[in-house]
């Protein structure tokens, strides 16, 4: 796989080299309203010059289920891919207007569909300004159909059967990106009623400990907060969190650690878990 990553200096060399609109480079503003817990502000009416809207909070997202920003179906994802002039050959850049929070989990979306040509801005928006370069006020508008056809590719997004399965048999490693009291139920959960605790048989990652000033930590630090955790190697990985987004982070952690085996995402994560009475819950002793 490609370095997931791409700095400010390296997407305005691009932008440099693609002043044409029928350049196959695209890039998504995956900013997202709410607000993540730990967020820096958010940087507001600000993007990059020639930027395309990615809301997978409100459009790219499954609205049949009362379920935040969960993945959509492979056709709508298609359909609406096109529409914003996505083709098969693009390579995508994702952005976010707090750092590198939101835009990991589209890049994970895109990795989903089986597109692999996607990068993460670094940092995200405030990485850009801080290094100088121009913003717009406006998305780009002049945009033409594109062809893109992805396929949905099994087992990167997951639901809570296959996570209960894992959790009982012991057979994955399943990591939680919430911030380790609530993962000790020490505090209540900032969505009203879910209950408090965690998955059975689940590693505590707050996301937060990977990241510095909205950038991802140097790659040997992350081998390290890694080589900490009660990991079995040849499992695979599946990444949890409040409602599917910074499980995707601590999930580019791990690959950028140096992990390549099977990964996934449990797209419901604690808002559906925590929800649902039926399913096992285990609660920090202390």
């Amino acid at each position: 796989m490609n370095q997931p990553l791409i700095s400010p200096e390296q997407l305005q060399q691009r932008l440099l080299e693609n002043h044409s609109l029928k350049s196959d480079l695209v890039i998504l503003d995956a900013s997202i309203e709410f607000q993540i817990p730990s967020e820096s502000e958010k940087i507001k009416g600000q993007m990059i010059p020639g930027a395309i809207r990615f809301d997978y909070d409100k459009d790219f997202c499954n609205k049949h289920t009362l379920l935040p920003h969960m993945f959509p179906t492979e056709k709508h994802f298609n359909k609406r891919a096109q529409e914003i002039g996505i083709n098969q050959n693009s390579t995508i850049v994702v952005y976010d207007n707090s750092g590198t929070l939101a835009s990991p989990r589209a890049w994970w979306m895109f990795m989903a569909m089986g597109h692999n040509n996607v990068y993460i801005l670094d940092g995200g928006l405030p990485a850009w300004i801080e290094a100088g370069y121009a913003t717009d006020t406006d998305y780009r508008t002049e945009i033409q159909a594109g062809n893109f056809e992805g396929s949905s590719q099994d087992n990167y997004f997951v639901n809570a059967q296959q996570i209960e399965s894992y959790s009982t048999s012991k057979s994955a490693n399943i990591l939680d990106a919430r911030s380790q009291a609530r993962f000790d139920s020490e505090v209540p959960e900032p969505r009203e009623g879910l209950r408090s605790g965690h998955i059975p048989n689940s590693i505590c990652l707050p996301f937060a400990q990977i990241l510095d000033n909205g950038k991802l930590k140097p790659q040997s630090e992350l081998v390290d907060i890694f080589s900490t955790l009660e990991l079995t190697p040849s499992q695979p990985m599946f990444f949890s969190c409040g409602s599917g987004v910074t499980a995707c982070i601590i999930l580019l952690a791990a690959k950028l650690a140096g992990y390549s085996g099977e990964m996934g995402v449990y797209d419901g994560s604690w808002t559906e878990w925590g929800a649902n009475e039926q399913l096992p819950m285990a609660v920090t002793h202390k």
